[in-house]
């Protein structure tokens, strides 16, 4: 009977210790890449800004920007960047993603004087890297329950980069560490209906 007992026990232990791992550890180890950008790097900004036509902060981002629709980035404008700035780079995430935050899109090199991403497209020079789906260039929304938001950052280099086209949203965020002049995002939500 103790045996049966000491097995229950180590299969829940294990079974715990997977499930912190699985769902806890990736979050940690993002949220740590992205609070040494932010402690590099002053609070966010009142003016540099990032503003979507499509949808306003903290509302609903259209369908047709998601997984349930045409699937392509939305419009964004981009102001307020300061002079100094040699490179803008750009990071979608989702922090509420089951298997921790999950990155949508990034974008680097983008020239600091770009005012406009138009929807469906990339900006010229610019280099996309790697997401969370695996492969470079935009991925939607596609919340698998719920209600998700999703963080649209804008930050302003000092420099270009100088990394390969697939990089990792980690080892983007490495390259940028130090090199933060100024920080926006732009908040969307969604979930399916």
């Amino acid at each position: 009977m103790k045996s049966k007992i000491f097995a229950i026990i180590l299969v829940l232990l294990v079974f715990t210790g997977f499930t912190y791992w699985r769902v806890f550890k990736p979050v940690r180890v993002i949220n740590r890449q992205e609070m040494a950008l932010q402690k590099s790097s002053l609070s966010k900004s009142d003016s540099m800004k990032i503003t979507s036509s499509a949808f306003n902060n903290q509302e609903q981002i259209p369908p047709k920007y998601t997984a349930d629709g045409r699937n392509v980035n939305p419009p964004l404008s981009i102001s307020g960047v300061p002079k100094s700035a040699k490179n803008l780079v750009l990071i979608i995430n989702d922090p509420d993603a089951p298997a921790g935050t999950w990155t949508h899109w990034t974008v680097w090199n983008i020239n600091p004087a770009v005012k406009e991403i138009a929807e469906n497209s990339v900006p010229s020079g610019a280099v996309e890297g790697k997401t969370s789906f695996g492969k470079p260039g935009y991925g939607g929304p596609a919340p698998p329950s719920g209600t998700h938001r999703y963080f649209f950052k804008l930050y302003a280099l000092d420099t270009k980069l100088d990394i390969y086209a697939d990089a990792s949203p980690e080892e983007l965020f490495k390259a940028m560490e130090g090199h933060i002049l100024d920080y926006s995002e732009l908040i969307g939500i969604y979930s399916h209906k």
